[in-house]
């Protein structure tokens, strides 16, 4: 996998009010309702939208800086901040890593305490060639280059930048010997960003034969037979992952293809299952059946974004397709690095210590990811005989315990 993050930090952003999570290839966050775990992700459906649109359309689709800035206290906060850590340049390490930062401030007019003006920093850090990186801060309107060298910096010129336009949206036009390519590398990665949660009845939805929807797998599923129907073109593919949906549902022989209603360029995913004489459209298929193919298809995505977040994953699904699941989860994480959200038991059994974080809330509603540290996690297993993680997680052991409700 080219490059992935490493570290998001997050300040004042909805319950993340101090949070700094390392991330892995898979990390799976786990809590129980209302802890912040959807939080987490928004973070990176923010940032994509910011490079779509730019930072004040960004804020406005979400209600403005109050409703985007910490939820807890008596006021809302004067600034909110997003750093990340990341090893997506060329000359990237776990030592030197390239790094972003975002600190949007807010100032309450004199006269007037509800109204208020934003203002807005940014950084970016990154390795050049050897032992030299560069930076560049934005501030106001100003944008400056500078150049790190023998721990000295050299000024590598100002220019000119819209009071509250982002650099994730504009610096990608700066020439390559301005670090154009990196921030364009940076801005890419962020932008290709999917939180992926199956929406059931528009995937249940036939395609067009010739549809053009089909490329990449949509957010929500909404594609999906599109692309089930590009995915069957891979016969190697296709085969590993209808054998998948038949280790989950039993009574499944094939997945194919169908006119809809006699119109030769509508087709339907349609099952083949033991016993019936007729085949089952995806139209009536349970909803478990579709969330578990919409899963499958995102986890067999041949081109995935950089990274993949998905809402509770084991929702709609049979603890029995879980283990499956993780199993699948390992092999995607080799070709896009996945943030998962859950609050079952079940799937938690199935992880290492290292591929899970606990999540939890404090008495002011603030967010505390990670609640313990994946070392914390291996002492107390180690001390408790090695019992199953979503057991000592369920037992209230590793926080965050669950109440019969909330499962």
């Amino acid at each position: 996998m080219p490059g992935r993050l490493l570290e998001l930090h997050v300040e004042n952003f909805r319950s993340l009010r101090d949070v700094t999570i390392p991330l892995g290839p898979l990390t799976v966050l786990v809590g129980p309702n209302g802890v912040g775990k959807s939080n987490v992700l928004k973070v990176f459906d923010f940032l994509a939208s910011i490079i779509r649109t730019d930072l004040q359309p960004a804020l406005d689709e979400r209600g403005g800086f109050d409703e985007v800035g910490f939820w807890g206290g008596v006021r809302p906060p004067t600034s909110m901040k997003i750093h990340l850590k990341a090893t997506w340049t060329t000359h990237a390490s776990l030592r030197a890593p390239d790094e972003y930062s975002l600190t949007i401030r807010r100032r309450s007019m004199p006269n007037n305490p509800d109204s208020y003006t934003l203002s807005r920093q940014e950084s970016f850090a990154f390795k050049r060639t050897r032992g030299r990186g560069r930076r560049i801060t934005i501030s106001g309107g100003e944008a400056r280059v500078v150049d790190r060298k023998a721990g000295r910096d050299s000024d590598g010129g100002s220019f000119g930048i819209q009071r509250l336009s982002s650099g994730l949206s504009t610096l990608p036009r700066l020439g390559r010997s301005d670090g154009g390519e990196e921030v364009t590398r940076v801005a890419e990665r962020l932008s290709s960003f999917r939180v992926f949660d199956v929406d059931v009845a528009a995937a249940r939805q036939p395609t067009r034969s010739r549809s053009t929807l089909a490329g990449r797998l949509e957010s929500h599923a909404e594609n999906l037979a599109a692309f089930l129907v590009q995915l069957s073109a891979d016969e190697e593919r296709w085969e590993h992952l209808t054998k998948d949906a038949r280790r989950i549902l039993p009574q499944l022989e094939a997945i194919e293809f169908e006119q809809v209603g006699g119109y030769a360029d509508r087709l339907a995913v349609v099952l083949h299952e033991r016993g019936l004489r007729r085949t089952t459209p995806l139209a009536d298929a349970s909803f478990g059946t579709v969330r578990l193919l919409g899963l499958l298809a995102m986890l067999y995505d041949p081109f995935p974004p950089a990274l993949t977040c998905v809402e509770e994953i084991d929702h709609g699904l049979h603890p029995q397709a879980l283990e499956l699941i993780v199993e699948r989860l390992r092999e995607a994480s080799e070709r896009t690095q996945l943030i998962v959200a859950t609050h079952s038991p079940s799937l938690v059994d199935r992880l290492t210590p290292q591929e899970f974080i606990v999540c939890d809330r404090d008495e002011d509603g603030a967010s505390i990811i990670p609640a313990l540290s994946a070392k914390d996690v291996e002492d107390i297993v180690a001390e408790t005989g090695d019992q199953p993680l979503g057991e000592l997680w369920f037992s209230g052991v590793l926080g965050g315990d669950l109440t019969e409700d909330e499962l």
